[in-house]
């Protein structure tokens, strides 16, 4: 197996926010590994990228029909909308696999015209279960009504994957879940953007909580640790992301210890990361796996989270494991006075060096992929 089809949900260019850094990240250790990628991407929101021509033999843009009439439909609004005769059209063109990126990709994964073609998944979330959380977390009525009826729609539209040849799940939460519904399925880590530990020993000066804040589930954990964390801590805090929504602006403004940067450039939220002593990263969606936490652990130094964020990873003996605000701020001041050691450093490596490098899961993925052709 040398060729492989991948269709994107998005331009996987720039990696910058969570599901297209797995992309991106996949297409780059496939192509080193000496795969030939024929790249379809949907296109909203991005331009076209001649950087993906570097490691695709191939890359085709499709419009994502944003019609209203398909908000109606049965089939789920983020699938339906990833219709295009073009992509059947060019996937037929060969008989290469076929990697659909999430089930938002999986319009065609039952066609008949594929029928003969190996075809793979891989699952971003569980999505009806991402869906069901987003609308629990949303204030707008209409956007909460979309994200509930959506989720509804993602649970039936889900059996779809007894199509797949294979699914891979990106945690091992999301693989426990799925065997119990279809056969096939194995785990296979998140792809990302760091080859080694490149974390500083010694001490930082400051705490830090990082993410995209026009998330919902971001800003409701950075709202949440102002008010019950943050706010009475006698330490320097910094919340960094892109769009911070003004509850969090607002919650943030009367506190001098605290600062909020706002659309920090690619640059200056690696320094962020990297100089910072204590990353703060508690989630309370248990979806997927959070890049932002192999991003902290490979690159940062002392790093607490809560049960939900570490739960099913393998991730937690890299991590303090706080649960309540009092927790969190009692081992914040105790990590504080601590130096980041090389021992520490030593430790990430080997446990990330064994589930978390892209080379090692490229290769997990071409041999799942000759082991079942």
């Amino acid at each position: 197996m040398n060729r492989l089809h991948i269709i994107s949900f998005n331009i996987p260019y720039p990696p910058d926010y969570g599901g297209v850094i797995d992309v991106y990240y996949k297409l780059r250790a496939l192509h080193d590994a000496g795969i030939k990628i024929i790249l379809h991407c949907f296109e909203y929101g991005r331009k076209e990228q001649i950087e993906l021509n570097e490691i695709c033999e191939a890359v085709y843009y499709y419009h994502r029909d944003f019609s209203i009439r398909d908000f109606s439909s049965l089939t789920p609004f983020i699938v339906k909308s990833r219709k295009s005769s073009a992509l059947l059209k060019n996937l037929a063109k060969d008989s290469a696999p076929i990697l659909f990126e999430g089930l938002h990709t999986c319009y065609y994964l039952s066609h008949p015209a594929l029928q003969s073609r190996f075809k793979i998944v891989r699952m971003h979330n569980v999505e009806a279960d991402y869906y069901k959380a987003l609308g629990r977390n949303e204030r707008n009525i209409m956007r909460k009504f979309y994200f509930y009826t959506e989720s509804i729609k993602l649970n039936y539209y889900e059996r779809i994957l007894k199509y797949a040849d294979l699914i891979l799940p990106i945690s091992v939460h999301d693989d426990e879940l799925l065997k119990l519904r279809y056969q096939h399925v194995y785990y296979l880590p998140a792809f990302h953007p760091n080859f080694d530990v490149q974390s500083l020993t010694g001490k930082g000066d400051y705490v830090l909580f990082h993410g995209n804040l026009s998330v919902n589930e971001n800003n409701q954990a950075a709202v949440w640790l102002t008010a019950r964390v943050f706010a009475t801590l006698n330490r320097p805090v910094i919340i960094a992301g892109s769009e911070p929504k003004s509850s969090l602006r607002n919650i943030v403004a009367p506190y001098k210890h605290i600062q909020l940067i706002a659309n920090p450039s690619q640059k200056h939220m690696a320094e962020l990361i990297r100089n910072a002593h204590i990353h703060v990263l508690p989630t309370f969606q248990s979806t997927g796996i959070k890049l932002k936490l192999l991003n902290a652990l490979f690159n940062g130094r002392f790093v607490i989270v809560n049960d939900t964020m570490v739960e099913h990873t393998g991730l937690e003996t890299l991590c303090s494991v706080c649960n309540t605000a009092e927790d969190i701020q009692l081992t914040i001041n105790k990590l504080m006075d601590i130096s980041f050691s090389s021992a520490d450093i030593e430790t990430r490596r080997t446990q990330l060096g064994r589930d978390f490098t892209n080379a090692a899961n490229a290769k997990k993925l071409i041999q799942l992929l000759e082991q079942s052709l």
